[in-house]
């Protein structure tokens, strides 16, 4: 949608107010904007004041100021807000956020505007290679003295600019004399204001999104079409509505590297507008990760609490019946052997991570696997049922995790009569799923299968300034260092670096983190020792510790990831993501003196190694996990040890930080 009002600030100085303020109006009410309006159009009314007012002093100092494109309320489809305008200045992007009446420049506002600027640049096309200038305008506050750009000169996206309704003008022309590049071509506005803006949500913001009722159309990448997110929705509400139609139970198993988007497509079809019924979504979003499911259930209550204004406790009251844990929804169907679940589609999140027979009789004395539980439990309904499994590669870390073949062997022996759409993935065991395979040693020409490519997503979107970082991280895993190497060099601005200072790695991430993007460490579970540095890691402090708030807090709170004083582990991140990541090594996978990993869990007061290869697969897996977290690049803390002390052992930690840069990480110390 393009922004609610397109003129020139030539013209602007010419316009009638009202009937600039009717224009938004009417764009408004077509945008169903409705909230609000009257203290908007107030606020309104003082910009276009403003702008007016600055448009004849500006064009005292640049004549060529009154073909500059002036656009207000400009749509950021990722977040859904609007930036309040945009000024294209010949070859410049400035972005202008009004706080009208506010006599101070907050810092959240700084990083609201900054974020937009960082948004324009990273998923809107006509800003590509712009440089864009974001200007916090406080109508009432003092005039800062002295701007410094601390921005480096290849940095497209500027310092914030501090302007009040006083000296507007002046910040205008200052920024304009300062990164006007005469040789770049004109913007022209209607090209830009048509310009395609396909944000990548975090899966955060695209539950938001879809709890709000927005399409994964509307939310999803630049590259949508690339990466088949748009056609395997589509695929899985056309499944949807065929089971209903013809009575039948369906599962469907969906794929795809690591951030790839399969959680977002789940949610998607339990939010889509078309299965909707009595305004409710169309399914529930199952997962057996608890702090997942606890970080989104919060986030959602939260949005919905500030666009409703309902009560915190009945917000998580609804997205409670939205976003489940699955063992828990398990658990309680099968206690209630007769009870019909009241959803007939519900979408299971890396359902290859579902627990084995074996863990089930150790916690609850079942004998039967979870994916036979799930399936006894869906298919009590009298006509039709779905499940949506979502598969990942790699993802498995935890003991105790029947795996894929397992939904396999039991769709085999125990529901013969399920209709299964699969990705050709699970079928063959393609390099996304590390070579497992839905049917291992069953044989499945009896059964009604049907492999669909469109359920397949091939490349990340976590990632989206390198789309080759999944594959990297195979390839250190499992120790492929030439391929690494050459791998590392098509990351282009995605940047993967290794200190070995702890310090170090804080100040890079914190120079890095701006706007509203987010920051954090991560570490295994399994690097006990790291406690010597500084960051604990037992159980028994994450199990206490507020990981929702370390996801979703703002900086200013001392619990949430910018303080760079927690780590997550692979049980709190997996699944979810952050733009810049500090990943902590431990003492848990090394290098030994032969070249070859070294596999160990601490227990007691040393290492102990692991020799099951079940195991040591785990233990890879958890890299793999805090590996692929990061949007928009990381860093690699490796600790250097202490000789004096065996449980950190300074040769393994040095030779482990050699082969990461062998595999082509770039030291910073």
């Amino acid at each position: 949608m393009p922004a609610f009002y397109e003129t020139s600030f030539g013209a602007i100085e010419s316009e009638a107010e009202q009937q600039v303020i009717g224009a938004l109006i009417t764009s408004a009410g077509g945008a169903n904007i409705g909230e609000h309006l009257h203290t908007q159009t107030r606020a309104w009314q003082s910009e276009v004041a403003l702008l007016k007012a600055t448009a004849s002093e500006l064009f005292a100092r640049i004549p060529g100021a009154r073909n500059w494109g002036l656009l207000l309320e400009y749509p950021i489809p990722r977040r859904n807000k609007r930036i309040d305008c945009v000024i294209l200045a010949s070859d410049l992007v400035i972005v202008l956020e009004f706080k009208v009446g506010a006599d101070s420049y907050e810092s959240a506002a700084r990083r609201q505007t900054e974020e937009y600027a960082l948004d324009l640049r990273d998923f809107h096309e006509a800003s590509r290679d712009r440089i864009i200038v974001p200007v916090l305008v406080a109508t009432n506050a003092p005039e800062v003295p002295e701007f410094l750009d601390a921005q480096p000169a290849r940095e497209l996206v500027r310092s914030v600019r501090l302007a009040s309704s006083h000296n507007l003008s002046r910040i205008l022309v200052d920024a304009f004399s300062g990164y006007h590049r005469a040789s770049m071509p004109t913007i022209s506005a209607d090209t830009w204001n048509s310009s395609g803006y396909r944000p990548i949500p975090t899966i955060i913001e695209a539950a938001e999104a879809l709890f709000a009722g927005q399409s994964v159309r509307e939310i999803s990448s630049s590259h949508a079409d690339h990466f088949n997110l748009t056609r395997t929705v589509s695929t899985l509400v056309e499944t949807t509505a065929w089971a209903q139609v013809n009575n039948r139970k369906v599962i469907c198993f969906v794929t795809g590297v690591p951030g790839a988007g399969k959680t977002l497509a789940g949610l998607s079809v339990a939010h889509d507008p078309q299965l909707r019924s009595n305004n409710r979504p169309a399914g529930v979003f199952l997962s057996g990760n608890g702090p997942l499911v606890r970080i989104v259930q919060a986030a959602l209550a939260r949005d919905c609490m500030r666009r409703t204004g309902l009560s915190l406790s009945e917000s998580k009251r609804r997205i409670g019946a939205f976003v489940q844990n699955v063992h828990t929804f398990v658990r309680e169907y099968s206690e209630k052997q007769d009870s019909i679940p009241s959803d007939k589609v519900v979408i299971f999140d890396e359902a290859q991570r579902a627990w084995s027979a074996e863990k089930q009789r150790k916690k609850f004395n079942r004998d039967v696997s979870e994916p036979d539980m799930m399936l006894t439990i869906m298919d009590r309904h009298p006509q039709w049922a779905l499940i949506i499994a979502l598969v990942g590669g790699g993802q498995e870390i935890h003991d105790g995790e029947a795996g894929l073949a397992e939904w396999g062997s039991t769709l085999a022996k125990r529901f013969p009569h399920w209709r299964i759409h699969a990705s050709p993935e699970v079928l063959s065991g393609g390099i996304s799923l590390a070579g497992y395979r839905l049917f291992e040693n069953q044989d499945s020409r009896t059964l009604d299968l049907t492999s669909d490519d469109s359920l397949h997503l091939p490349v990340s979107i976590r990632t989206f300034k390198a789309e080759n970082v999944s594959r990297w991280v195979d390839a250190i895993l499992n120790q492929r260092i030439d391929e690494a190497a050459t791998l590392s060099g098509e990351f282009g601005d995605f940047p993967i670096v290794l200190t070995r200072s702890l310090a170090t790695a804080r100040t890079w991430l914190t120079t890095r983190t701006r706007g509203e993007r987010r920051c954090g460490l991560v570490a295994s579970s399994g690097a006990l020792r790291l406690r010597a540095d500084g960051l604990e890691l037992s159980g028994e402090f994450r199990g206490a510790y507020p990981y929702e708030e370390w996801f979703l807090a703002p900086c200013s709170d001392v619990r949430s990831s910018f303080q760079l004083e927690v780590a997550a582990t692979e049980f709190e991140c997996q699944g979810l993501e952050l733009d810049w990541v500090g990943v902590c090594w431990g003492g848990d996978l090394v290098i030994g003196i032969d070249g070859e990993w070294i596999f160990q869990r601490f227990r007691g007061s040393k290492w102990q190694n692991y020799r099951k290869d079940r195991d040591q697969r785990y233990l890879l897996n958890k890299y793999r996990v805090l590996l692929t977290r990061a949007r928009q690049g990381f860093v690699i803390w490796v600790p250097r040890g202490d000789s004096k002390d065996p449980t950190r052992n300074p040769d393994q930690l040095d030779a482990t930080a050699n082969f990461l840069i062998e595999c082509g990480v770039t030291s910073v110390d």
